[in-house]
């Protein structure tokens, strides 16, 4: 009985042992299996190292207006105001007008006196004095009169505006018209405080128009706005520029310039997980990270340097973010060109 038992135990373990290999045997399989499955390969797009003039600049937004007085010249644009309280009598004037300096612009009338009366006894004093018949200080008066009744042009210009009409009351607080010397004009614009550090008169400002202006940086305020946190900002432009008053310009300072240096396209640059900024460089058919220093950007081009780099160079475009080390590529540029 016992011998019987021995043989069925026996027979049973066996049974158990076949099954746990049965088991085992397939999961061996399936792991041989697994690590003969070939690399993955992932698809990019690529471009070229390039040699670049780069440079590093300030923007912001600015507008333009008359330029603003100078050591040697007067300011390029006036508000003019009546000379005294009155009626319009006449305006001389249209908006977009050319004027010269000391023109009669306007002419008021100014309770009983009137412009034509004024200007009549102005003549009439100056030939009386001529003939020794009136003291100086009665053509003096009369002139006084005179210039108390008429908006006279300080500059030559351009009529930029105009304010009043014939008939129209006035004021020494109305500003009847505007006058704008428009070959001189300046943009005005306000920069961060903490952008401005670099910058000095002189600088080169392209300025992004109907047509670009590069011109240079006049002014740079020596006090911070403690409204807005920003410093005020200057630029003469030259007499052709075509622009505006009160037209509203983007524009850039330029702070520096790297000639000749050695550029990536931007998508290219990434940041790995330790915070440095790599790049996959192409070598045959895989992608090999490499650790760069960055500098200026530009245009879509960041300035990079890195040991063995080169113009000519092969880097990961699309698809870089993320990309393992030694990874299997697969080129897919569109129309099989590369950037340049």
């Amino acid at each position: 009985m016992k011998r019987k038992q021995i043989v069925i135990g026996v027979v049973l373990v066996g049974c158990a042992g076949l099954g746990l290999l049965a088991l085992i045997k397939p999961h061996h399989a399936a792991s041989e299996s697994e690590e003969e499955t070939p690399p993955t390969v992932v698809s990019v797009q690529t471009g070229r190292l390039q040699r670049l003039t780069l440079h590093r600049y300030v923007t912001g937004y600015g507008t333009v207006g008359a330029a603003p007085a100078t050591a040697k010249q007067p300011a390029a644009g006036a508000q003019l105001a009546a000379p005294s309280a009155g009626v319009v009598a006449r305006v001389n004037i249209v908006e977009g007008q050319s004027v010269k300096r000391g023109d009669v612009l306007m002419e008021l009338n100014a309770g009983a006196v009137t412009a034509d009366y004024a200007e009549q006894e102005v003549a009439r004093q100056k030939k009386l004095y001529a003939e020794q018949n009136t003291s100086l200080k009665n053509l003096q008066d009369a002139e006084a009169q005179l210039a108390a009744l008429q908006v006279i042009a300080p500059l030559s210009g351009t009529v930029t505006r105009l304010n009043t009409k014939p008939g129209e009351a006035v004021d020494v607080n109305t500003t009847v018209a505007e006058v704008v010397d428009l070959s001189r004009l300046a943009v005005s614009a306000e920069i961060p405080a903490a952008e401005v550090a670099d910058l000095q008169a002189g600088d080169e400002v392209q300025i992004q128009g109907e047509t670009p202006v590069t011109a240079a940086l006049a002014f740079v305020s020596p006090a911070v706005d403690t409204n807005s946190g920003t410093v005020l900002v200057r630029i003469l432009l030259p007499a052709d520029s075509g622009m505006r008053p009160g037209q509203f310009v983007p524009l850039r300072i330029i702070t520096g310039v790297h000639t000749h240096c050695l550029a990536a396209p931007e998508e290219s640059v990434v940041t790995d997980e330790s915070g440095h900024s790599v790049i996959s460089l192409v070598q045959g058919d895989e992608a090999a990270q490499m650790t760069v220093q960055t500098g200026f950007r530009e245009n879509g081009w960041v300035e990079i340097a890195g040991s063995t780099l080169k113009a000519g160079d092969s880097v990961v475009t699309v698809g870089a973010y993320g990309l393992p080390e030694k990874t299997k590529i697969q080129v897919v540029n569109p129309n099989g060109d590369e950037r340049q």
